[in-house]
């Protein structure tokens, strides 16, 4: 099974490489030679995650592919808020027993968001551990390196007073929240994965495996085109915990709540749950996977872009004199 399962998985990996991959899926260690030809003083961003308990909503429902892309798209996410872009990817996937099925599943997930990513699956791990997950169990993660050029490093040492906010939504609730919405949905209110979910136009298993959505293709020309001050990726913590990652010690971000739209799957469990809004809004992204801090000089050249791909944005706040703090009004 787990010969099955690797020989599988380098099938996979093998569509995501691109020509710096010097060494094939099997070895020891992954080999990539990169070229930073075009970058005056390369940086190496790197960032680590897991998929949480999201995979426990895998396994209830048997659909395995959507947790490999949230694994990438999270931990691309996370360097590209920084300025940088992906380089390569490498996972590790642990089972009590190895179903090559669920596995390639998984991988296959992986090798999509990659490939999206313009990022190489250059290796990973997988482990057998009888007696030490459950049947049918499994853990997933996995880690990024990408490059920045130093001069265009997206964080608080750009943001400045008068920089504006701007949101992009989310697809839903990403990887962030759901040992609340396990222990509410489908425990406390008892609804089973497969029931249709008027509010939400789907199945409850489909929203919560709905994939965490990977921004590089719509911010990679703005990071490029250094049209941005800093960018917070929304997730655990909330806006609150995540918005104030990039703001300096003298500075606040001022957000405006109503200016965007809350997704109808956040509605659902405030409601059900009778959810304080405060602690919705530390738990999950409310609707917003990343925010934007914009200069006003380039606001109208970063909002000409979003509008030419259609993408939907919305003008949520602003940065004010402070103390490092997130204000919600």
């Amino acid at each position: 099974r787990a010969n099955q399962a690797k020989e599988r998985i380098k099938k996979l990996a093998r569509g995501t490489f691109t020509p710096e991959v010097t060494g094939d899926i099997g070895l020891f260690g992954a080999l990539f030679r990169p070229d930073f030809s075009s970058l005056q003083i390369p940086v190496l961003v790197s960032s680590v995650d897991g998929v949480g308990t999201k995979l426990k909503i895998a396994f209830m429902t048997g659909v395995h592919e959507t947790v490999g892309i949230d694994l990438v798209s999270h931990c691309v996410n996370d360097i590209l808020v920084q300025g940088a872009l992906p380089l390569f990817f490498m996972d590790y996937i642990a089972a009590g027993r190895l179903d090559p099925g669920v596995i390639e599943a998984v991988v296959s997930g992986l090798a999509s968001a990659c490939r999206a990513s313009h990022c190489a699956l250059l290796g990973g791990e997988t482990a057998e551990m009888p007696d030490f997950y459950s049947d049918g169990e499994y853990d997933l993660a996995g880690f990024v390196v990408g490059v920045a050029d130093q001069a265009k490093l997206l964080g608080p040492k750009r943001v400045e007073k008068g920089d504006l906010l701007l949101g992009l939504p989310s697809s839903g609730l990403h990887t962030n929240g759901f040992s609340l919405v396990r222990k509410l949905l489908l425990e406390v209110k008892g609804i089973p994965p497969n029931a249709h979910i008027e509010d939400v136009g789907r199945s409850l298993g489909e929203e919560l495996l709905e994939p965490h959505r990977n921004y590089l293709p719509v911010l990679r020309e703005l990071i490029q085109a250094d049209d941005l001050h800093a960018v917070a990726h929304i997730t655990g913590g909330g806006i609150p915990g995540n918005l104030d990652r990039i703001l300096p010690s003298h500075l606040d971000a001022i957000v405006e709540e109503g200016s965007w739209e809350v997704l109808p799957i956040f509605q659902l469990i405030r409601s059900l749950g009778g959810i304080a809004q405060t602690e919705m809004y530390r738990t999950f992204n409310m609707g917003l996977g990343v925010i934007l801090v914009v200069s006003p000089q380039r606001f109208d050249r970063v909002q000409g872009y979003l509008q030419s791909r259609n993408e939907p944005y919305f003008v949520v706040g602003e940065i004010r004199e402070g103390n490092q703090e997130v204000q919600l009004q």
